[in-house]
């Protein structure tokens, strides 16, 4: 059985929908129809049952969907085990939020090394979106995030939180920013809750950006204001660059550790989150999900 005609029934079980996930997987709607066809050809039962409206899961397509999902993990895996890793028994992939990552990358890398020393690591910058879709597919073992997706392969974590500050190179208090000179921080859609029902005058702001290393440089290079990660604020306050808007009030942003739902017991990912978690001056207790969110 070939790896996208899995691919395209999960998909299928996300959107109900042909033509988006024909969007979604940048092929043809009767590809689409093909693949599905082909896999009901081969487990000799229908999956889904189609309409205008859309397509809907038969029972034996609802039994399908987890050895689907077994599936797909268990090849990533295979390819996993079988990936170079120069003299270490395993590679971990480990992907961390674009705006955590100039900060703590180093000290959680060392910090992971320290903790699993014959491993070897691949670390990369990326977005919440993309991290999620790689632990379900099996690419990412630890995703560290700001926006964890819901989704029943996934186990995330509370593992801390940052403090995103306001700075500016031409003001000292807040009811002095001006809208047309603020640079409108978007780092996560919580973020922005959290940014327009304390400052609604600038949530439309003209201008915008969703990482601190964008933000200030747009504050610095052109002159304004603009909410920064606590510790980029120091350093622009310190070389005098900027200096921060003393009234303006912080905002919160929680950090999340995320792996495969099939992972969330394993040595390996629990002291991945211990580190991520120590490092906040917290540690996860073994297989304690994110409050609120419901796990297998």
């Amino acid at each position: 059985m070939q790896l996208d005609v899995i691919e395209t029934f999960l998909d299928l079980c996300e959107t109900r929908n042909f033509r988006r996930t024909a969007e979604r997987l940048g092929v043809t709607q009767s590809t689409v129809s093909g693949r599905l066809k082909a896999l009901e050809a081969a487990v000799g039962r229908p999956l889904f049952t189609r309409s205008r409206s859309g397509a809907e899961l038969t029972t034996e397509g609802m039994q399908f969907e987890p050895h689907a999902r077994s599936l797909r993990r268990g090849w990533a895996e295979a390819l996993h085990a079988v990936r170079h890793s120069g003299g270490a028994a395993v590679t971990l992939r480990i992907g961390i939020q674009h705006d955590l990552a100039a900060d703590h990358i180093g000290d959680w890398l060392a910090g992971f090394r320290a903790s699993l020393p014959d491993t070897a690591f691949y670390v990369e910058a990326d977005y919440s979106a993309q991290m999620c879709a790689d632990l379900i597919s099996g690419s990412l073992d630890l995703g560290v995030m700001y926006s964890p997706r819901a989704h029943p392969d996934l186990h995330v974590e509370q593992t801390g939180e940052v403090t995103y500050r306001m700075v500016s190179t031409e003001v000292d208090r807040l009811a002095d920013v001006r809208p047309e000179r603020y640079v409108r921080a978007n780092f996560s859609p919580a973020f922005q809750r959290q940014h327009d029902a304390l400052l609604p005058g600038l949530a439309s702001a003209p201008l915008g950006s969703g990482l601190t290393a964008a933000v200030a440089g747009l504050v610095v290079g052109s002159g304004g204001t603009g909410y920064v990660l606590e510790r980029t604020a120091e350093a622009l306050a310190a070389t005098g660059r900027c200096r921060p808007v003393a009234d303006a009030p912080p905002i919160q942003q929680t950090v999340h550790g995320a792996v495969h739902v099939r992972d969330r017991h394993r040595p390996m990912q629990r002291r991945l989150l211990a580190v991520v978690g120590s490092h906040f001056g917290r540690i996860p207790a073994a297989g304690r999900p994110l409050a609120g969110r419901r796990q297998p």
